[in-house]
């Protein structure tokens, strides 16, 4: 392996290991209730879930199961939050 490669791997783990580096702008996943599949979105701070409790309360077991998966990497300040810095 040729020492650029060794240098990105090692970079690689280092900014793995630093999760505050890390702050998800958007994302997309499926995630399985007990009943069913739901469609749960994370888009500039905002949180939207295909389901039908979520319909009524902008809020359901989902979203918050993901808020709970992720805690400490999404922004608290809303979508005017600059994202880390990135070095390559």
């Amino acid at each position: 392996m040729d020492s650029g490669m060794v240098s990105k791997i090692e970079k690689a783990r280092r900014y793995a290991e630093d999760r505050g580096r890390v702050r998800f702008v958007q994302f997309e996943v499926s995630l399985r209730g007990d009943n069913s599949a739901h469609t749960v979105r994370f888009n500039q701070g905002v949180w939207e879930c295909g389901c039908h409790f979520f319909s009524q309360r902008g809020v359901c077991s989902h979203t918050m199961a993901m808020e709970r998966i992720l805690a400490g990497m999404l922004p608290e300040a809303g979508p005017e939050e600059e994202p880390a810095p990135s070095a390559s």
